[in-house]
């Protein structure tokens, strides 16, 4: 006899019962190799890099931590109008959940402007000297010719003069220059997701076998149940008298219809399917995943209660063992 022949949860609803052909059919998707793994992202990544484009140099660095939703927080210059808007939009259509931060150094080389003369600093320096010279000749005295390289160096003769920054001309080229940041923030974290997935699909492994051992041990108590609820059947009716046969035996058939791990099994083996089909999906799947390993757990704690047999109760541990690892990585996932 099959045990999960009675039916599997219906992935429409989720409630209702339907007709099944058991495990193997349950997890027909167990063929369909995860080959959608590698779309799922972590929400953990970082990435730097630095830039350059006279007078301005920069550097980029940005880090994502797991976050219930999507937080961006931009640290860059308010100067740069335009900037902050773009980068956002960037980052939003790049994650959908995580902790992001993104900073922006950006610095300016002194000196970078051109040189120009102080006219009226310079009219006031030849005047100076014209005076020096005429007085120097009244009283006699001789002096060197004065030269333009002297001139130059006095104070105020030249200055240098900053040409106006180009504030949207230098906010295009920071966000084009980004995306070579961003793309390999991605990549890391599309490479730690597709380590994820690896670990989760080994997970659901262990679940579907640990599942499949939980209905042989099933199956197998059956029918020791089945002798016991007869003992005791007849043990009642011999020891109580006048007692209703039909109504002790309704009360015994529910004990044993409460013990049943059949519709948990069915359960366990649905959301199995259900997660490989999430991993195979892709994308932001990780408040989905998160769901299904609460609806694993639920159903391992009750497994677990309705054992009454050791071994039965190993397997049930096991599985909610394997079942808070598994939760402790989707924490991780997108």
């Amino acid at each position: 006899m099959n045990l999960l022949s009675n039916g599997v949860v219906n992935k429409a609803g989720g409630a209702g019962l339907a007709p099944t052909g058991g495990f193997d059919l349950l997890l027909s998707h167990t063929d369909r190799a995860i080959k959608g793994c590698q779309m799922i992202k972590s929400m953990t990544g970082f990435a730097a890099r630095a830039g350059a484009d006279a007078p301005f140099s920069w550097g980029w660095e940005v880090r994502a931590v797991n976050g219930k939703g999507l937080d961006i927080r931009l640290r860059v210059p308010d100067w740069v109008e335009g900037l902050e808007a773009g980068l956002r939009k960037k980052l939003t259509g790049l994650a959908a959940r995580g902790n992001i931060t993104c900073n922006l150094r950006l610095s300016r080389e002194e000196g970078g402007g051109r040189v120009e003369v102080n006219e009226a600093q310079l009219g006031a320096v030849l005047d100076a000297l014209h005076q020096i010279e005429t007085r120097a000749m009244d009283a006699g005295v001789s002096l060197a010719p004065s030269r333009a390289a002297d001139i130059v160096t006095m104070r105020g003769v030249l200055e240098q003069v900053n040409t106006q920054d180009d504030a949207a001309a230098l906010c295009a080229l920071l966000l084009t220059d980004v995306d070579a940041v961003l793309a390999e923030f991605d990549a890391m974290r599309a490479s730690e997701g597709a380590a994820l997935a690896g670990v989760l699909s080994a997970q659901l492994t262990q679940v579907e076998t640990l599942t499949q051992e939980a209905a042989k041990l099933a199956e197998a108590r059956k029918s020791e149940m089945t002798e016991t609820l007869r003992r005791n059947l007849a043990r009642v009716l011999e020891n109580t008298d006048g007692a209703d046969a039909d109504r002790v035996a309704q009360e015994l058939a529910l004990i044993a219809v409460k013990s049943d791990i059949t519709e948990e099994i069915d359960r366990l083996g649905a959301h199995v399917t259900a997660a490989r089909d999430l991993l195979a999906q892709g994308g932001p799947v990780g408040r989905k995943l998160d769901f299904l390993t609460q609806e694993f757990n639920r159903e391992a704690n009750t497994l677990c209660a309705k054992a009454q047999k050791t071994e039965l109760t190993r397997v049930g541990l096991a599985l909610k063992a394997v079942i808070d690892q598994m939760r402790e990585q989707v924490q991780n996932v997108e």
